[in-house]
């Protein structure tokens, strides 16, 4: 699919202006022939005659009151799609039945706003409604918007689009509530990509079809086949454009408990059991908002949209690394409890995590075998040998003793600090650390057996764990023994990982300004980016294009391995 980026502000208006043209030259050729009474057209007509009927009824709309211009552009689309039927000049037939469909359709959206399947009067007209293989996540009824009126604002201007048959749209619907799928769906509501378009039938109302435009099976419309029109971009662009969660996330660093009701891992489209998660982890102070424009490329790009499906994980980023890791290894497990109850799904078996900052920190631990390494780095004694109430000692072993998660097969890691970052020791990191709210459980537990049993813990570690005043941002300072001790917790063998990172001139230490190079960067790394970037390096143009390369050589060496060449 062809991706449209900006350059100038007609990058933001190329869809409505291409639609603007069409309508243009079809009212420069139309042919001044009259329609029948009433506007009925002759069934017997060809389907050249078809199409000059249609260019009449568009060449009289634009100067007809509402009621009657919305008859009159319904029509159009009508004759000109019977035309694309008939095999005659299919090229000018499809742009007409384009064009005269979306000018009806502005018209009809200011007079309705939700959409479900049946029969419904639209400015006098008896219209049929057809959903075709929409999302099962959709409510009955959706809000419908044209995709040429969303702006791209929040992916930095790129549209990613596919000429065809119809007016591509979003639609949108409030999430469910009856049903635990329901908890998997984005606050925001369920949002999908459409196409739409007016099909004509002699014997009955106009019918208006919404269908996936995702379908990649071209739709034969008399002995032609043409693929449906498709905007990728809009729907997201529509519903996280203003989402209040990019807030939520800075005010979660301080102990704001709006990120943390809604944490949790989110779908940003159907569950496919066959398709691969792409776990996107965003990090410090930050929301999902992050992989925008990442997320916008993927969907954009037809080969990874048909082997990946893209979940983000939200969780409240004030709780320390360790107590993180456990609680997105805890949101995944219960989004298999509802996706896959019984473990067998192919999807589960080559997840690939994407993490930024913190979450790039994150997702290295999924993939990491600790042994007893950050055990020995907090305590003297081994689990066993700890006379603690048993409930706090388990509690701080989860934090500190775990295994890779299962079914990831790869991890990309953006501007992640794994060797901490300086910015965790200047004093506005302290005056965050003291605004954050109450400890979350395990860091009571581990505060109650620092305080019931000092001897155990490592004496740099005892004064912290006995206040209980760990957060995200003291699990990030250098010197702090437990992070220091999780440098060496690399990615498992046959977990191949990839680093990218940002480099601002003239910055010491030389990075991008909140992580060092020599914190971003780590050994063993199948593939390593430095770019000149800050630390948001996850919307960079060659970050993304990176990412998409990467993926893209997945599936090569997945297809490889299994004998397949895609």
């Amino acid at each position: 699919m062809s991706p449209i980026s900006p350059g100038s502000v007609i990058a933001e208006g190329i869809v409505r202006v291409a639609c603007t043209i069409i309508v243009a030259f079809a009212l420069a050729t139309a042919n001044c022939a009259e329609a029948g009474p009433g506007g009925a057209f002759p069934a017997a007509a060809t389907g050249v005659d078809q199409l000059e009927r249609a260019r009449v009824r568009a060449q009289r709309a634009p100067r007809a009151p509402p009621r009657q211009a919305s008859a009159l552009w319904l029509d159009c689309a009508r004759v000109a799609f019977a035309a694309l039927q008939a095999d005659q000049n299919a090229a000018r037939a499809l742009s007409m039945a384009n064009a005269c469909t979306d000018a009806w359709l502005t018209g009809a959206l200011e007079d309705r706003r939700d959409w479900r399947p049946g029969r419904v009067r639209v400015r006098g007209n008896s219209v049929q409604i057809e959903f075709r293989g929409m999302s099962q996540y959709l409510g009955e009824s959706v809000r419908v918007i044209r995709a040429s009126d969303v702006s791209m604002r929040i992916y930095g201007g790129t549209r990613f689009v596919r000429p065809g048959l119809g007016v591509p749209v979003a639609v949108v619907s409030p999430r469910c509530r009856d049903r635990p799928l329901c908890n998997l769906l984005p606050f925001s509501g369920v949002f999908r990509a459409a196409t739409v378009w007016i099909e004509s039938d002699p014997d009955a109302d106009a019918r208006l079809v919404f269908a996936d435009p995702l379908d990649e099976t071209p739709k034969v419309i008399g002995s032609i086949q043409v693929p449906l029109a498709e905007d990728t971009s809009a729907a997201y662009a529509h519903v996280m454009g203003s989402s209040p969660i990019g807030r939520m996330g800075l005010f979660g660093l301080v102990g704001g408990n709006g990120v943390a009701r809604r944490a949790g891992v989110y779908l940003m489209e159907d569950y496919d059991p066959s398709k691969r998660p792409l776990i996107m982890v965003h990090g410090l102070g930050s929301s999902p908002l992050t992989w925008s424009a990442m997320t916008n490329a993927v969907w954009g790009d037809q080969e990874l949209r048909r082997h990946f499906q893209i979940w983000y994980v939200v969780y409240s980023t004030d709780d320390p690394l360790f107590v993180t890791r456990r609680r997105i290894a805890g949101y995944l497990d219960a989004a298999w409890a509802v996706l896959d109850p019984d473990g067998d799904d192919a999807a589960r078996r080559d997840a690939v995590l994407i993490g930024h900052s913190l979450g790039g920190v994150v997702s290295r631990l999924l993939c990491a075998e600790t042994s007893d390494t950050l055990w020995s780095a907090a305590f003297s004694v081994v689990p066993e040998a700890l006379r603690a109430d048993v409930a706090d000692v388990a509690a701080a072993e989860s934090l500190l003793v775990f295994s890779p998660y299962p079914g990831v097969s790869r991890a990309i890691f953006l501007a992640a600090p794994h060797r901490g970052s300086p910015l965790a020791d200047r004093w506005y990191a302290r005056l965050v650390k003291g605004l954050a709210g109450q400890p979350p459980p395990e860091i009571q537990a581990l505060r109650r057996i620092a305080r019931e049993h000092p001897e155990v813990v490592k004496i740099e570690l005892r004064s912290s764990y006995q206040q209980g005043r760990i957060t995200s941002i003291s699990t990030l300072q250098a010197a702090q023994p437990v992070r220091r001790a999780s440098e060496g917790l690399l990615p498992v063998v046959g977990i191949p990982y990839h680093t990218i990172a940002g480099r601002l001139p003239s910055r010491a230490p030389e990075g991008d300004g909140v992580v060092p190079l020599a914190s971003a960067i780590i050994p063993g790394a199948a593939s390593t980016l430095v770019i000149e970037s800050g630390h948001d390096v996850y919307s960079h143009p060659d970050a993304i294009a990176e990412v998409v390369r990467i993926l893209h050589d997945d599936l090569t060496e997945t297809a490889e391995a299994v004998g397949q060449y895609p």
